[in-house]
């Protein structure tokens, strides 16, 4: 088994063919560990070269609107208020700890992402 870290460009290129060769590989068979150790490998590299960052607490809940159909209108429902939920949604102001916690509770959006820091525009 010729394995080896992941160091340029081709390098993930040709583990990304390989991991496709062996898609449904049997675990526990060589071919099925040789895909488990090169996914592994694949996602060292990916994380070093092609980090994602997390979106702000903004950008987390309007992708959350936006997957299920919500508006600012609801938003403003859960924190029960239409123009803080504007003036949130527009940056102007920030997130406090009793709407992330109305958020939490109406949305079941996990606290932790929606407590990180973000820029207000203005």
């Amino acid at each position: 088994m010729d394995l080896f870290p992941i160091r340029t460009d081709e390098d993930h290129i040709n583990a990304l063919k390989e991991i496709e060769r062996l898609w449904g590989a049997e675990p526990g068979t060589e071919d099925g560990n040789r895909l488990d150790i090169l996914m592994d490998l694949v996602e060292h590299y990916e994380d070093q070269h092609f980090p994602i960052e997390a979106p702000d607490p903004i950008e987390l809940i309007s992708l959350f609107m936006e997957e299920n159909g919500l508006n600012q209108t609801d938003f403003g429902n859960v924190i029960g208020s239409q123009p803080r939920a504007s003036e949130v949604l527009k940056k102007k102001r920030s997130l406090n700890l009793a709407m992330i916690r109305k958020v939490t509770a109406a949305w079941k959006i996990p606290a932790e992402p929606l407590i990180a820091p973000y820029h207000l525009e203005g």
